[in-house]
């Protein structure tokens, strides 16, 4: 089969599955209206989106400008950072959470990602700080409600437990969900941060029993880590990640929106963006669109 061919089998998924989704990461350098313009142009249905690129640009045009592109926006990255203890700082993270609720609503997209946040600096105490995660979904539940929105906990890989996140598994993020409405609180599946778990597909089954899947992301766990571990993501099929098993568990909970690539990685960001969506449109074709 040639790359020709190969590519143009690609756009035809792209064009005929709506759930597949570019996350804004996978093209990082590519401006919001660049950004926009090569996902349309593949195809795709939808894309996901960060707050900062949102922030720059205006967020009043960054939703006008998706909506004329014929896109919709899969997610909203995102909010979170909230385990330190109570004081200004505290508050602050609240207040931003609450303004991140409004604009993943007026972006119209689903789903608020969330980022807990890791240790308070010179903290130990894991236990606390996932906590302070409970006690703020709980300040923001009704916000989210109100909204619309789904705040959506993204449990990260334990090796950023200290720095970036105190939810390390699907398990504690339904944990954290469990005493809210499922339209209000519920989790990310994410490939690179949950492949390693063995209770991955026992976690993913009870999420899908309790409707609290917001999103599914699809990236590889590449060796060796990177210095910088956040680069460390692949396209699928470049790492050790098994997708078949994880994208037929997400299918089997019954879930039915969008799935993400979303890919932090020096040598993609420095590929040309149409180029990049290419490649990802081909791993998805092969490696994730055939499970669900």
């Amino acid at each position: 089969m040639t790359l020709e061919t190969r590519a143009s089998e690609g756009r035809e998924v792209a064009a005929t599955d709506t759930r597949f989704s570019i996350n804004q990461a996978t093209i990082k350098h590519a401006s919001l209206p660049d950004a926009v313009r090569t996902v349309a142009d593949a195809g795709l249905a939808s894309i996901g989106l960060w707050r900062e690129p949102v922030a720059e640009f205006g967020l009043a045009a960054s939703a006008r400008l998706v909506r004329e592109s014929g896109l919709r926006v899969s997610s909203l990255c995102r909010g979170g950072f909230f385990t330190v203890p109570e004081g200004p700082a505290r508050r602050a993270a609240i207040d931003e959470n609450r303004r991140a609720i409004e604009e993943t609503a007026t972006l119209g997209a689903p789903a608020l990602v969330l980022v807990a946040g890791g240790l308070p600096e010179g903290s130990r105490d894991l236990a606390g700080a996932r906590a302070r995660v409970g006690d703020a979904l709980a300040e923001l539940v009704d916000d989210a409600l109100a909204a619309g929105v789904t705040l959506a906990i993204e449990p990260l890989h334990p090796m950023y437990v200290a720095d970036r996140a105190v939810v390390s598994t699907l398990g504690q993020a339904l944990d954290l969900a469990e005493p809210f409405p499922a339209e209000a609180v519920g989790v990310v599946v994410d490939t690179f941060h949950v492949f390693w778990d063995p209770a991955v597909e026992q976690q993913i089954a009870r999420a899908g029993a309790a409707g609290r899947i917001a999103s599914y992301q699809v990236c590889d766990w590449n060796l060796p880590i990177a210095a910088d571990p956040l680069l460390s993501r692949g396209y699928p099929g470049d790492g050790h990640v098994d997708f078949e098993r994880i994208t037929r568990a997400v299918a089997a909970a019954g879930y039915e929106g969008d799935v993400e690539v979303e890919i932090f990685n020096q040598q993609v960001w420095d590929t040309d963006p149409a180029a990049a969506v290419r490649i990802t449109v081909e791993r998805y074709r092969e490696l994730v669109h055939p499970f669900l």
